[in-house]
């Protein structure tokens, strides 16, 4: 399950880190405060849980699960590498987008409508994802995949800050932020076993089913949590007042600059890896899922680990080793690019870049969300906007010396390394602690 502190153990501190441990969700405490001055929020049971949990991975997840396809993919739609890696960056940016819409539409209109929709568009894309006889085609219904999944990724957030508060509700956004990171991670793993089975269309289709699943939870599990009498009539406007005030925080921008660079890192990585793999180190599609699956396991490790670290040691300091054996696992695979990629050491680095990354994603997305105070909801639908545009753009840029080259992959991997480190370094020593999500001025202090 993913662990976290019980609160009746220490209810004024928050683990920051989740670690994936198994398949259950957590619940929400019986005693969840209410979400907002003069209303109550509904209780978070545990099925709504695992329906949010779901709503929020499987959109992550679709980013790359046809991944271990790529090859096939070029080959069957008579495409280059940068083109199939055009219909990863079309999704993106339908997720990135969508989540700034998706976001202030909810608040108008509640969050039910909204998130059935998004659920509709979503099988309705993946179908044409299945029958798309062209990479344009595929690339358009990418895009409209990913206006769909944003949904499921905003509106699960949205339910659970209606539905609680303070540390439950930072604990449990804090699972659904983790999920969304790892969850592209495991995605090649799922579509190379239907790969290997029936083809890279065959993905599409347990998407569309998988969808089919979100939207009968959705219709049985999500309620209706946003009162007529609590929503917004502000919209886009209202979004945007609230963004001028989350972005002039220094320290909120520089820990989101530096979780979004790192994510960019990692995507780069996500797109080019089963060319290199595939293309230049000759392993098959079913090595390459097994390599896949070793990253995986090394970056929930360290994920396991800075939880375990947190409340002994900063939040700073575990960031800050992340980011320099990022930054070294970066130069690493640079330099063996410009040596013809050796097969181990190129492996290795692979693994220790993914792993390293483990120590910053949860730490600078809990020091991000404490600086938010009451436009949590805005911060964090920056963080994901930032996130997933951030992929979108580093995507195509590594396959543009062709399927053959792991040097424009390198190069991208050591930049997205070095800004990270570099917004992060600009991040004020001894920021404004926000007891909203019960952290301390030690947990923030290196």
């Amino acid at each position: 399950m993913i662990s976290q502190t019980s609160l009746a153990e220490n209810p004024d501190e928050l683990t920051a880190t989740p670690v994936v441990e198994a398949a259950s969700v957590p619940s929400v405490p019986s005693d969840d405060a209410p979400s907002g001055p003069g209303r109550t929020g509904p209780r978070l049971g545990g099925m709504l849980v695992a329906v949010l949990a779901l709503l929020t991975a499987v959109a992550p997840m679709s980013i790359d699960m046809y991944l271990p396809g790529f090859p096939a993919i070029a080959a069957d739609l008579g495409t280059s590498a940068s083109g199939v890696q055009i219909t990863m960056t079309t999704f993106l940016a339908g997720l990135a987008i969508g989540q700034l819409f998706i976001g202030p539409l909810s608040d108008g209109l509640g969050r039910r409508g909204p998130l059935l929709a998004g659920i509709v568009l979503f099988l309705i894309a993946s179908v044409l994802c299945a029958l798309a006889p062209n990479a344009t085609a595929l690339a358009f219904a990418r895009f409209l995949q990913g206006l769909g999944g944003a949904a499921g990724l905003v509106i699960a957030r949205a339910v659970v800050a209606d539905g609680t508060r303070g540390p439950a509700a930072a604990k449990l956004l804090g699972v659904l932020t983790i999920m969304s990171v790892v969850a592209p991670v495991v995605g090649p793993l799922v579509g190379g076993a239907v790969i290997a089975g029936a083809g890279w269309r065959a993905v599409f289709w347990v998407l569309a089913g998988v969808s089919v699943l979100m939207l009968a939870g959705a219709l049985v599990w999500v309620r209706e949590t946003l009162p007529a009498e609590a929503r917004t009539r502000g919209g886009i406007a209202q979004t945007l007042a609230s963004a001028r005030v989350v972005l002039a925080n220094r320290t909120y921008t520089g820990y989101l600059l530096t979780f979004c660079l790192g994510f960019a890192g990692l995507f780069a990585y996500i797109a080019a890896s089963p060319f290199v793999v595939q293309n230049i180190l000759g392993r098959s599609e079913a090595e390459f899922s097994l390599i896949f699956a070793g990253n995986a396991v090394a970056i929930t490790v360290t994920s396991a680990l800075a939880a375990a670290l947190a409340g002994r040691v900063s939040y700073r300091l575990v960031i800050g080793i992340g980011l320099v054996v990022n930054i070294v696992a970066a130069v690493g695979l640079l330099t063996s690019a410009l040596s013809g990629v050796p097969g181990v050491l190129t492996l290795v680095l692979f693994g220790v870049f993914q792993a390293s990354l483990g120590l910053v994603f949860g730490h600078a997305t809990t020091l991000a969300l404490a600086q938010t105070e009451q436009h949590a909801g805005t911060g964090s639908a920056f963080l994901g906007f930032g996130q997933f545009l951030l992929a979108a753009l580093v995507s195509p840029l590594v396959g543009i010396a062709g399927e053959d080259s792991a040097l424009p992959m390198a190069i991208v991997m050591v930049v997205c390394a070095v800004l990270a480190a570099a917004s992060f370094l600009a991040v004020p020593r001894t920021p404004r602690p926000n007891s909203r999500v019960g952290l301390d001025r030690d947990s923030f202090e290196a």
